[in-house]
């Protein structure tokens, strides 16, 4: 069973929107699906829901409770599981899902004061014994890209400072707030328009695939 940690302390950088495209790939592409919503919000929940009837439906479990309660919902079964982690929490709250993840994903927001913002988790996280060993790989997502603006191409070189990889840049599109409401991902549909955008998924699936 592999296990993706998808976090971020800050609001709205699109971790729900990475953890739910994550799910619904690996469920197209035949894997049992898990989607650990430890968001207090709900969204991956509700997004799983609107995709019940699907063959690729995702299954998802309450990921809120206290400390590791949430595995005992995971199906022995399982082969793939991804995990909302709730916002704004630092590492040391977020340790049942560490101790579990195989990889820890970490959307950033193209701007200066949200990768501003970041720079605290990471901190936290590299405290961790596995990530500050090198033994769990933590990658970052730059999120809402505009890739031939000034600020997007500032934010990739304020994150390739760091120590952990810009694995890649997804671009700003408002496909997925529809998608989102649908129970849909960007993986579900095949027009020319959305294969572009699938394009910049294929960095973070391989390096997730080398996990």
């Amino acid at each position: 069973m592999k296990t993706i940690l998808v976090a971020s302390s800050k609001g709205g950088a699109g971790k729900t929107t990475v953890a739910s495209n994550l799910a619904a790939k690996f469920a197209l592409d035949g894997h049992k699906t898990v989607l650990v919503d430890a968001d207090p919000q709900g969204s991956s929940t509700r997004w799983a829901q609107r995709r019940v009837e699907m063959p690729s439906a995702v299954l998802a479990v309450d990921g809120s409770g206290r400390k590791a309660s949430w595995r005992k919902h995971v199906p022995e079964d399982a082969e793939v599981v991804v995990i909302d982690a709730p916002a704004g929490a630092q590492a040391a709250e977020l340790e049942s899902f560490l101790d579990a993840a195989d990889a820890v994903v970490v959307p950033v927001m193209p701007s200066g004061l949200d990768i501003e913002a970041t720079v605290g988790f990471l901190n936290t996280l590299a405290e961790v014994p596995r990530v500050h060993k090198r033994k769990l790989p933590v990658g970052l997502v730059l999120n809402r890209s505009k890739p031939w603006t000034q600020t997007s191409r500032q934010a990739v070189e304020m994150l390739q400072s760091w120590p952990y990889p810009v694995v890649t840049q997804l671009r700003d599109s408002q496909a997925y707030v529809v998608m989102a409401g649908l129970g849909r991902s960007l993986f579900d549909y095949h027009s020319v328009a959305v294969r572009d955008h699938q394009g910049d998924w294929e960095p973070l699936l391989q390096w997730l695939d080398n996990s």
